[in-house]
């Protein structure tokens, strides 16, 4: 069986994407209290920071920054998942006939995709590229006409604070 190895690298900010098993499904924004809550005591538990962060009704994009000396930022993903697969079982949306045999050997609840993918941003240009990407995914997806638009959105923070710059942002995907 192959193992896959993660890179190692802490104070870093890293870009994420994480879906669900169903993929069509409107769980998350749905249940998007629970997917909060999930994420604010694995918080409480295991600091990190939230640069962006966007929930679409079936996956999600976000930018973390993790605490020097530590990167065990895939404790923190099971942490989430496990808390928010808990809080939404047996609620409209989740499906568990659909889980596969090696999901159920495994006691999976079959709300997530099994991995997720990341990517450690390289500079200040790949950070913009990928905060744009979280802004801009619901427009991408047709789920609204502008970033403002989507309520599930750290957009509206950042624009609260300032930090939308809308001359960076004609370049969006």
């Amino acid at each position: 069986m192959s193992r896959y190895l993660r890179p190692r690298m802490s104070g870093v900010p890293v870009f994420f994407t994480v879906a669900l098993a169903q993929r069509r499904s409107w769980l998350l924004v749905d249940q998007v209290g629970a997917l909060r809550e999930a994420v604010q005591v694995t918080r409480a538990e295991r600091p990190f920071g939230i640069e962006a962060w966007v929930v679409l009704p079936d996956h999600l994009h976000c930018i973390w920054r993790m605490p020097e000396g530590d990167c065990d930022y895939g404790v923190r993903w099971g942490a989430i998942k496990a808390r928010f697969s808990r809080a939404v079982r047996g609620s409209v949306g989740w499906n568990p006939t659909l889980r596969s045999s090696s999901k159920v050997a495994k006691g999976d609840a079959g709300v997530w995709q099994r991995r997720f993918w990341e990517h450690y941003l390289r500079d200040k240009a790949d950070f913009a590229a990928h905060m744009r990407y979280c802004w801009f995914n619901p427009v991408k997806h047709g789920l609204v006409e502008r970033p403002e638009d989507w309520p599930y959105s750290s957009f509206h923070r950042d624009m609260a604070a300032g930090r939308v710059d809308w001359a960076s942002c004609l370049g969006a995907p």
